[in-house]
């Protein structure tokens, strides 16, 4: 079956650099995977005591593997997706030692070494620990465990994320083999009212309206593309595409436009929800099995140090609502770039 684990994400996510890594202090080399994942079964990304999580089972795998203890083992991810979301295009990254790295790719990998960071030997590193994980827990699959420079930061890093958000509407046609990653609405959708309404919530705005509220958060984000299509089983998919999202974002995000879509609300109420800047009832928040991540972008190598410095710094607020959405031409850094980021830090 054809699942977001199974499916390799498209490589235009990552941007090309050097066929070498550099040496972080104390000589650890840093580790780049890409990977897929069902979330069904997982209570998100983030390990939690007595849960089973993506990191957690990850970061198992990879102490099988190197010989280590878990503890020691310690990922950094590019979107913290919640429970019951998938992935196909996640990013993480690690840090090992010389000599574990060369335990995972079964080669001495010296710093500069021209195979280091080549498809062959990235693939073999992802072929070893999904070796472990078809043991205990299949449901993750990597595609790619790379080299790449030590200023490369799965989440800092990060110019752009890209999700999928599946549904179908009443009266559509129930797909059995892809109804676990598709919601069900149980009324009639109009696809191009949600077309317009889709546009009318692009560009830069404070989506506080649809976001989960955090202290200390801000909810200013560069929504890029918000686009539907019909997919060839009959649902329809949504695009969004932004610089970074806060927590519940996305499925808040559908949930609005589901409702223009089934007459709920009117377009011109969900511009003002969006100027009202504080959460609502009048729209449902979308359940978590329909979302997957598709893709998370970065700037090439040379440029990475300088992203994840920007998207540390804290995004100024924007003017009064009642403007209208604010247009920018590209995402300038500023918002904390995971989906559901500690509260300590101050650009959420």
């Amino acid at each position: 079956m054809d699942t977001p684990a199974s499916r390799p994400a498209p490589v235009p996510g990552s941007a090309p650099g050097p066929p070498g890594a550099t040496t972080r202090e104390g000589g650890a080399r840093r580790l780049r995977l890409d990977l897929g994942y069902d979330g069904t079964d997982f209570h998100g990304w983030a390990g939690q005591p007595g849960l089973r999580t993506v990191q957690g089972e990850l970061e198992a795998a990879i102490a099988v593997l190197l010989r280590v203890p878990a503890e020691s083992v310690s990922l950094t991810v590019g979107g913290r997706t919640d429970a019951g979301v998938h992935a196909r295009g996640q990013v993480a990254h690690v840090d090992v030692s010389e000599s574990q790295l060369e335990k995972w790719s079964g080669r001495r990998a010296r710093a500069g070494d021209p195979d280091a960071g080549s498809a062959e030997a990235a693939r073999l590193r992802a072929r070893r620990v999904n070796g472990v994980l078809k043991r205990s827990a299949a449901d993750i699959v990597v595609h790619s465990v790379r080299e790449v420079p030590a200023a490369f930061d799965a989440r800092f890093s990060a110019l752009r994320r890209r999700y999928e958000y599946r549904l179908r509407g009443e009266g559509s046609r129930r797909d059995p083999l892809t109804a676990r990653f598709t919601a069900d609405v149980p009324r009639e959708l109009d696809l191009h009212r949600m077309r317009r309404a889709s546009e009318r919530l692009l560009g830069l705005n404070d989506f506080t309206s649809f976001c989960k509220a955090r202290d200390g958060a801000t909810a200013v984000r560069t929504l890029l593309d918000f686009s539907w299509r019909v997919t060839d089983d009959g649902a329809y998919a949504a695009r969004i595409e932004a610089d970074a999202f806060c927590h519940s974002m996305v499925r808040a995000l559908v949930g609005g436009v589901v409702a223009v879509g089934s007459g709920r609300i009117a377009e011109t109420e969900l511009d003002e929800l969006l100027h009202a800047r504080r959460r609502t009832s009048r729209f449902t928040v979308m359940p978590a099995h329909g979302l997957s991540l598709e893709e998370i972008a970065y700037p090439p190598y040379t440029e990475l140090a300088e992203r994840a410095e920007r998207t540390r710094a804290r995004r100024a607020p924007l003017a009064p609502s009642g403007a209208g959405p604010q247009s920018a031409p590209a995402p300038q850094g500023g918002p904390d770039p995971q989906s559901d980021p500690p509260a300590a830090i101050p650009n959420l």
